[in-house]
């Protein structure tokens, strides 16, 4: 059955391949113009490889949304991106308001624990965001985002083994003074000010900056507590400096800064409690709570960066981005079983801060042309949560740092041997030096442990230094069928540190003081870019397969009457998928965006401890981590095993009509996006998965004819779809058998409006 399903999916595979090639051949004698004035014929420049580059020419699979088409959608933050992107999981972490979750292509990050890397490169101005905590960037002050799909090993480096997503800020106007002001109104009492500006004060200089306030009352209560969640309660700036004393010089100091006092999301139990009370059913409303932890959260982020750009000649730049950011995280925690009683609450706090330096040498010889550099990160992570176990009478503390110092060079160049064909080669050198201070320990009593009090039980003490040291080659070739039109096939390779897990219990499983291993990927692109009809037709497509080698899973092992946690390096799989998006002119007044995506993820080795083997008949692997125990052993549970956060199916369809409306334009936009049934962890749980579902979306913009005016009504989730975004899963009467899960927002509509001058 198993070799016949897996033919069926090689079957799609390669029919979705020979369709996504196939499809735009036909237009190929229409002979597309650039000169074409249709609505989709502006041709975005583009620095998915650190230079300008049309993004048609870019032999990269990736989704580039300016920041005009994310206002005119009512994309409130850089999560709205999964609607609208194939293969693309952005969301709101488990628990929070402001930590990223995000994979690409099956590859990615759940857990936000300190330490852990992401698999998903973040940068904001081509800096590199560390950790996921505040990285949920909001929109505002915005030129566009790109997101990179794929391994981007040889430009980004760490950490970008599913690929990469840029937030890229305006520029300063250097001849006029600048100002757009927006007020926004909605649901849930939601009230929003968003003011941007700039202004030259000399002909070499100019400053700017951007203020964002958010509040809303929160989508659900905590039922026990008397208070909402889910709410909304920050602050966001932006101020930036730009001098340029000649044509050739160019600096830019900016800083950014976020406070965000919004309260803890705790999730919505999907079982029935127990409890001193009884046992109270299960609440109607999936954003309500009964969580007994307090609700308060703090979450800071703060940035400074120095881009310094000197253009020796017509041929050769030098660039330099020095920059500092630190983080801060502080609540009441995380209450796991959901009910009144602690059972199993998590106070707790992360703090990182890193300093980050890179020079660039960009060249462009005409037919040859690229960049290389050499980059620096200087980083600490650190935290501490305590977990209340209330049936066991005791507080179990688990604290840590890990100091990584990262250096890398890189280089990657292309050479156009014709006027038509183009071939890229890339590499980087990648050395990442991890040092980890681990502690775990158990106290009596409930409640965060006084300084003084001391552990009747040691379960963890440890420092450990690991050194992770990588190449990761890009290799590809590109050929133009047409200047409109241009094929494409790549090679690359991806990279994602290994590190020391921060819950390890060393007691009961010593090797977790070795730490884990790298995860490395190697992936194929064959791809195609195109205008057609003039212009009024723009199609990307692309396939991939993808070889996936040492996934970093956590893992709970039982021992005695409770579980321990263990990062495992867990195996093989292999990932396949095709992408296809574009956007189209039909008429004057309607025009489309759509995109589609597919993904074919297994295993094909996943070796975990499994608790009853080999009692339930899976056999114990011959050379097991640990050596079997009475409630179970190491085994290749593979067929068992599913990828987390990727449905096999996705996509989106936009339809806007336009037209003059009272002295103005007027912009219709309904859009439908979609996913297939998705597992929230690498073991399906029926209780927690996802269920395909789609999200209906709907805005109205008018823009005055000077464009100094713009209204827009943006309706999300118009059917109010309720969909998990996350969940936990302990299902045992010490955690008062508790199923959580977190919802993503209900049915919301927001009126907006907007000066500019």
């Amino acid at each position: 059955m198993e070799n016949n399903h897996r033919g069926l999916r090689l079957a799609l595979f390669a029919g979705l391949a020979s369709s996504a090639l196939a499809a735009p051949l036909p237009a190929l004698a229409q002979n597309a113009s650039p000169e074409a004035t249709a609505d989709n014929s502006e041709e975005i420049v583009v620095t998915a490889r650190r230079r300008e580059e049309r993004e048609i020419d870019v032999p990269i699979a990736m989704t580039v949304n300016t920041g005009e088409q994310l206002e005119e959608r009512g994309a409130a933050d850089i999560t709205a991106l999964q609607r609208t992107t194939p293969n693309l999981t952005m969301q709101v972490s488990r628990g929070t308001n402001s930590t990223l979750t995000a994979f690409i292509r099956g590859i990615g990050q759940q857990d936000p624990l300190w330490g852990f890397e992401p698999g998903v490169g973040l940068y904001v101005d081509d800096v590199y965001i560390a950790r996921p905590q505040g990285a949920v960037l909001d929109i505002y002050d915005v030129d566009r985002i790109e997101v990179l799909r794929g391994p981007q090993g040889t430009l980004y480096g760490r950490n970008t083994i599913g690929g990469a997503v840029k937030y890229v800020t305006r520029r300063l106007d250097p001849d006029e003074p600048m100002l757009h002001v927006r007020g926004e109104a909605g649901s849930y009492n939601e009230l929003n000010t968003i003011i941007t500006g700039s202004v030259p004060l000399t002909e070499e200089l100019r400053v700017g900056g951007a203020l964002a306030r958010y509040t809303r009352d929160g989508y659900g209560d905590n039922v026990n507590l008397n208070q909402e969640q889910g709410n909304r309660d920050a602050l966001a700036g932006r101020l930036s400096i730009e001098f340029e004393p000649t044509s050739r010089l160019f600096f830019r100091l900016a800083g950014d800064v976020l406070w965000d006092d919004s309260n803890i999301n705790n999730g919505h139990r999907e079982t029935p409690g127990i409890g001193a009370g009884g046992t109270p059913p299960v609440l109607d409303s999936p954003y309500d709570t009964r969580a007994g932890i307090g609700y308060r959260g703090q979450v800071e982020t703060r940035g400074l960066s120095l881009l310094s750009e000197w253009e020796v000649n017509d041929h050769l730049t030098f660039k330099s981005i020095t920059a500092y950011r630190d983080g801060s995280t502080h609540g009441d925690g995380i209450d796991f079983d959901g009910l009144p009683e602690p059972y199993f609450d998590i106070p707790g706090f992360y703090e990182d801060h890193q300093l980050t330096q890179e020079f660039q040498a960009q060249f462009d010889y005409g037919r040859l042309q690229g960049v290389a550099g050499v980059y620096y990160l200087d980083g600490m992570a650190r935290g501490e949560f305590d977990a209340i176990l209330g049936l066991f009478g005791i507080t179990q503390v688990t604290s840590g740092q890990v100091d990584t110092t990262s250096l890398a060079a890189f280089a990657d160049v292309s050479y156009d041997f014709t006027d038509r064909f183009s071939v890229s080669v890339g590499g980087r050198w990648t050395r990442d030096d991890k040092e980890a201070e681990v502690f775990k320990a158990n106290y009596f009593g409930l409640g965060i442990p006084s300084p003084s009090a001391v552990p009747f039980g040691i379960l963890t003490n440890y420092t450990n230094e690991r050194t992770f040291e990588e190449f990761t080659p890009r290799f590809s070739a590109s050929y133009s069928l047409t200047p409109d039109f241009n094929l494409y096939a790549s090679y690359g390779r991806g990279f994602k540190s290994g590190g020391f897990d921060m819950r390890g219990d060393a007691t009961a499983t010593p090797d977790t003081m070795r730490g884990y291993d790298p995860e490395i990927v190697d992936s194929y692109e064959i791809g195609f870019k195109s205008f057609l009809f003039d212009h009024r037709l723009r199609l990307n497509g692309a396939v991939f397969d993808a070889a996936y080698e040492g996934q970093q899973v956590p893992a709970a092992i039982p021992v005695g009457a409770t579980v321990v946690s263990r990062i495992d390096n867990v195996g093989s799989s292999t990932i396949r998928g095709a992408e296809l998006e574009g956007s189209a002119t039909m008429t004057d007044w309607l025009t489309a965006n759509f995109s589609v995506g597919y993904v074919d993820a297994s295993f094909d080795e996943y070796v975990s401890f499994t608790a009853g083997a080999p009692g339930n008949g899976i056999p114990c692997i011959a050379n097991p981590p640990s050596p079997p125990t009475a409630v179970g052993c190491y085994a290749d549970v593979a067929n068992l095993r599913t990828f987390q956060n990727t449905p096999e199916w996705n996509g989106f369809l936009g339809v806007t009509v336009h037209g003059p409306l009272w002295g103005g334009q007027i912009a219709v936009t309904p859009s439908l996006s979609f996913r297939s049934d998705t597992s929230l962890f690498e073991t399906p749980n029926p209780q927690l998965d996802q269920p395909a579902y789609q999200l209906v979306d709907l805005s109205v913009v008018w823009t005055s004819e000077n464009d100094h005016w713009r209204i827009g009504l943006h309706g999300r989730n118009l059917t109010d779809e309720h969909y998990k975004t996350g969940g936990y899963y302990f299902p045992t009467a010490a955690f008062a058998n508790s199923v959580i899960s977190f919802y993503g927002p209900p049915r919301t509509a927001r009126l907006a409006v907007e000066y500019r001058f």
